[in-house]
């Protein structure tokens, strides 16, 4: 086999596995991203939201909080 179209074979190679390496580190995960959009369009309406709500507001928000958390920590491990 000549040099050169060994060397064109290698850099293909290296060409398509840095693209799957970057397209699974980059992975687009529409549907988590929407979540996590609306969880913190949620909050937002929650920390405007009058507090006299007999404490179910503060306590949501803290589980919307926590919603956020993990929606953010599952998109991590969907990038790994």
């Amino acid at each position: 086999m000549k040099r050169s179209s060994l060397f064109t074979i290698l850099l293909l190679v290296v060409i398509l596995a840095t693209g799957f390496i970057a397209g699974r580190a980059s992975a687009a995960q529409p549907h988590m991203r929407s979540a996590l959009d609306h969880l913190r369009a949620a909050r937002h309406e929650l920390d405007l939201a009058t507090p006299d709500k007999g404490g179910h507001r503060a306590k949501a928000i803290v589980l919307v909080n926590d919603a956020i958390t993990e929606t953010e920590a599952g998109m991590e491990v969907g990038r790994r």
